[in-house]
């Protein structure tokens, strides 16, 4: 009994992998669509967006039913609770890909990026996938010195976001109002999906040791 406990909690862990998989595929086809306005890619970003919920869904499903049939304690408990929230934040980033792709798409056959941001975004942009690259290896490997990192570049994304909002906001600013509101919203969804990822690392750390407070650069990771 307790080797098919122990095999649904790793099964667990492989799903979240797998979502995070598939969140970080989506946010690197939204930023090229969002940039060179490739409505191709923008309609596989919301097509497969769906797939994304239907796993996280079945990965609550799963979570539910260990919680029913095995009442988990201490770590086991950690990790399947741990894991009904991780997957509400990745299905959250999965939307925040999806929105930056349903840009793209409004405004094709004309570029989603307005003149004087594009070098801001496509910052943002490789910000995020990086940040969703290092999400999926922190889920994989519970390397917990890359919940840092994550921490890092959010901060970095939230510079760029500030960039965008006093760019819109000034004197010089020289924009048409669908060009503001597509560099307010992509700017917004960037940095939530940011936030999204620190929000997950932040659970990956408390799983890792027990403590939402624990300092990553010096710490012994808990059995």
């Amino acid at each position: 009994m307790r080797e098919v406990f122990h095999q649904s909690l790793d099964e667990v862990q492989s799903r979240l992998v797998e979502i995070s998989e598939l969140v970080a595929d989506a946010i690197d086809k939204a930023t090229q669509a969002f940039a060179g306005s490739d409505v191709t890619l923008a309609d596989e970003v919301i097509t497969n967006d769906r797939r994304i919920d239907e796993l996280a869904v079945a990965l609550d499903e799963l979570a539910i039913e260990i919680l029913a049939r095995q009442q988990p304690v201490a770590r086991d408990l950690r990790t399947v609770v741990t894991a009904l929230r991780v997957s509400a934040s990745l299905e959250r980033m999965g939307d925040m890909a999806e929105h930056i792709a349903q840009l793209a798409r409004y405004r094709f056959p004309e570029r989603a990026i307005p003149k004087g941001l594009k070098t801001t975004f496509t910052k943002m942009g490789e910000l995020d996938v990086d940040i969703a690259r290092k999400l999926t290896e922190l889920l994989r490997t519970q390397d917990i010195r890359l919940a840092d990192v994550i921490r890092n570049d959010d901060d970095l994304v939230d510079e760029l976001h500030a960039t965008v909002f006093e760019k819109v906001l000034s004197e010089n600013w020289k924009g048409e109002a669908g060009a503001t509101v597509d560099a307010t919203l992509a700017s917004r969804y960037h940095e939530r999906f940011a936030d999204h990822a620190v929000s997950v690392a932040k659970k990956v750390v408390y799983l890792a040791t027990g403590d939402w407070a624990a300092d990553t650069d010096a710490v012994t990771v808990a059995e």
